[in-house]
């Protein structure tokens, strides 16, 4: 596989780990909340216009054009896989940003990930 091709997945995959953290970042800013029939216009403004959530919806857009151009350049039995990097970054960042429990569990699992995602770029 082609630098640009590494490039490309890579970036891609950080891209949509971002725009799930900006999500996040966004939904807590917000608080919790249910859409009923009195509250779902407030609410969808509210989230309309909390910057995080732009923030998370442009890098999900800006990740789509990436992807795409990676899957043009690679077998999408080898570039899917490579998405769950954005299972390990999230899982770091949302400890580091937010508080989240890594669990020996999770730790395990991101290791698993890791060495599949190992096997995977060496085939």
């Amino acid at each position: 596989m082609s630098a640009i091709s590494w490039l490309l997945i890579l970036s891609g995959v950080l891209l949509n780990a971002c725009a799930q953290l900006l999500l996040k970042a966004g939904t807590n800013s917000v608080g919790t909340f249910s859409f009923t029939s009195d509250n779902v216009w407030p609410i969808g403004l509210k989230l309309a216009s909390e910057p995080h959530i732009l923030g998370g919806l442009t890098c999900y857009v800006i990740s789509v054009v990436v992807w795409i151009m990676a899957l043009s350049r690679v077998e999408v039995s080898l570039a899917y896989p490579m998405l769950s990097i954005g299972y390990v970054v999230n899982a770091l960042a949302a400890w580091w940003l937010f508080g989240e429990a890594l669990t020996i569990e999770r730790l395990v699992g991101i290791g698993v990930i890791i060495f599949g995602v190992f096997i995977l770029a060496r085939s």
